[in-house]
């Protein structure tokens, strides 16, 4: 029994450090950059700038002999926040290599949503928040959330889909969308693809490294029209989240 808590003190110091050379990585490799369909806003001339609308630039020039800067109107395209719920599924028993997935989920996406909306939702038969959108957590922070909580029996994936769902209403759906990473054995609650269809998008991590349900896992990524991408282990947590980001 020593050995057995001896074994989770150390999986779970690892898995905190884990999340945070991910979240620091995921620091340093930032590129901001504008969203699909962000609206384009006219602003007066910054030496950033690049993209002239002469129309309304040669409507404030009219008449002036000697133009100012400020009489150059640009086009810029801002920067739709994005806002991201990640579902943990934290049924059955949150050891091992388990454990070290979680960690790194979290601290990939903490560490390149510094800019954006990040939720965390951690779930079994019923669900609890972790963090809510626009609550500054560190990495370290949210793992200390996470592995506080008890591993519990039963996993319903209905039930943070729903609450997904709701949480992101608010938000310009254009930068929504959740991450689920769970094995998908789902054994209580109703069937969770309607669910799954009905957020902006869902893409899913499925956790193959012990009993895993791969169908369901297909059949919620394509009713959430996101992707599926199999983790064997904490390293594949990165590309399969860059992966899902992708344009």
């Amino acid at each position: 029994m020593a050995g057995t808590d001896e074994q989770d003190r150390a999986a779970r110091d690892a898995a905190r450090s884990i999340a945070v050379r991910l979240a620091l990585d995921q620091l340093r490799a930032q590129r901001p950059r504008p969203l699909p369909r962000a609206p384009a806003q006219a602003l007066p001339y910054r030496l950033r700038s690049d993209e002239i609308d002469l129309e309304r630039t040669l409507e404030r020039l009219a008449g002036k002999r000697l133009p100012e800067q400020s009489d150059i109107v640009v086009r810029e395209r801002a920067r739709a926040r994005r806002t991201v719920v990640l579902l943990v599924d934290v049924s059955g028993s949150m050891r091992g290599e388990r454990v070290r997935l979680t960690a790194a989920t979290v601290g990939a996406l903490s560490g390149a949503l510094t800019h954006d909306r990040l939720a965390v939702l951690a779930f079994w038969s019923d669900a609890a928040w972790l963090q809510v959108a626009d609550e500054p957590l560190s990495a370290p922070e949210l793992i200390y959330r996470l592995l506080s909580l008890p591993a519990r029996g039963l996993t319903n994936i209905a039930f943070p889909l729903e609450l997904a769902t709701d949480a992101l209403a608010s938000f310009d759906a254009r930068g929504a969308r959740a991450v689920l990473l769970s094995d998908c054995v789902h054994n209580a609650g109703p069937d969770p693809r309607p669910l799954a269809a009905a957020l902006p998008r869902l893409d899913v991590l499925c956790d193959v490294t012990t009993e895993h349900d791969r169908e369901m896992a297909r059949d919620l990524a394509f009713a959430g029209r996101g992707r599926l991408h199999l983790v064997r282990g904490y390293r594949d947590v990165t590309p399969a989240l860059e992966a899902a980001f992708a344009p």
